[in-house]
Parts: structure tokens; C-alpha cells; sequence
């Protein structure tokens, strides 16, 4: 029988890269409306939390799927 190379770890792993991806966009989500410029845009929050959020999520998702766990005996 053929097993699933990825185990419970592998996923929990995901789901939380995943939820950080998604976090880091909503961070630089921007204002509703195109017509009139806001300064805001040049935030500490857009232009570099939300980034490093987004590439933590990113790394995140590679290191879960390279997770390898330790066979136990």
C-alpha cells in the first residue's frame, strides 16, 4: 500500500503558512477609492510589516513541504 508522502505535521505547517499569507495581504490592503491620494500608503504597517509577513508565510509553506519527520521506532 502506497502511503501519502506528507504527514499531519506537513499540513498544520501549511494551514499556517497559508493563514500568514493571507495575513500579510490584509495588512497592505489599501483604501477603498482611487480618486484622492492618502499618505497612508507609505506606512511602517504596508511598505514593510505586511511584506514580511507575507515572504515568513512563503518560507513557511517550503519548509513544509520539505518537512521531513523523524521515524519513530
Amino acid at each position: 500500500m502506497n502511503q501519502f508522502p506528507l504527514k499531519k505535521m506537513n499540513f498544520i505547517l501549511m494551514g499556517i503558512a497559508v493563514l500568514l499569507i493571507i495575513l500579510g495581504f490584509v495588512l497592505m490592503h489599501g483604501s477603498t477609492t482611487t480618486l484622492e491620494f492618502n499618505p497612508d500608503i507609505f506606512s511602517f504597517r504596508r511598505i514593510t510589516l505586511a511584506p514580511i509577513i507575507c515572504m515568513i508565510g512563503f518560507v513557511l509553506m517550503v519548509v513544509a513541504i520539505l518537512w521531513k519527520p523523524k521515524n519513530d521506532k
